[in-house]
């Protein structure tokens, strides 16, 4: 779920010269409001698939003169993979940065739920995501709408009992 004004920022970027767009597969194809990444490097952007930011950073230690953008995008469990490479001690790389367009998971149930189209008689929330942001943050489905939810996928964090919300 990027948001179409992302993926615009994205492109725009792609088609600045001197600039190489990195990003993982997946983000090639999805549209933005006039064009994808793929359309922009089918249009003569530098744009590079990529397996992890690591592979972004030998990019941009292999082009010194130009300017290395990795599109970071996701919710909670991938954003952690985006923060750029480059801090770690003995790598200083002047020319790489990151544009992170994360989205929390949570907001965006709530939105789907507050449209009202959605009749639902349970929820089972993900477990990779509470992993990151604990099963509290899925409260408010059985709180303010009465559904009854669970978190499923993986174990908790911690040890915690209350992983089921009523």
């Amino acid at each position: 779920m990027t948001a179409t004004s992302d993926i615009d920022k994205a492109i725009a970027l792609a088609m600045v010269p001197g600039v190489i767009i990195t990003s993982f597969g997946d983000m090639l194809r999805v549209p933005g409001s006039r064009a994808s990444l793929q359309q922009a490097r089918a249009a003569g952007a530098d744009v590079r698939i990529v397996y992890s930011t690591l592979d972004a950073l030998t990019i941009a230690q292999e082009n010194p003169a130009k300017t290395v953008v990795f599109i970071g995008v996701g919710f909670e469990t991938t954003a952690p993979l985006s923060p750029p490479p480059c801090c770690r001690p003995k790598t200083k790389n002047k020319n790489y940065s990151v544009l992170v367009p994360a989205q929390a998971l949570p907001p965006v149930i709530k939105t789907i739920l507050d449209a009202g189209e959605v009749k639902l008689n349970g929820l089972i929330c993900p477990g990779h995501v509470s992993a990151v942001t604990g099963s509290n943050a899925w409260e408010f489905v059985a709180r303010d709408y009465g559904i009854p939810c669970v978190v499923a996928g993986l174990n908790p964090p911690i040890s915690c009992s209350a992983w089921i919300c009523w």
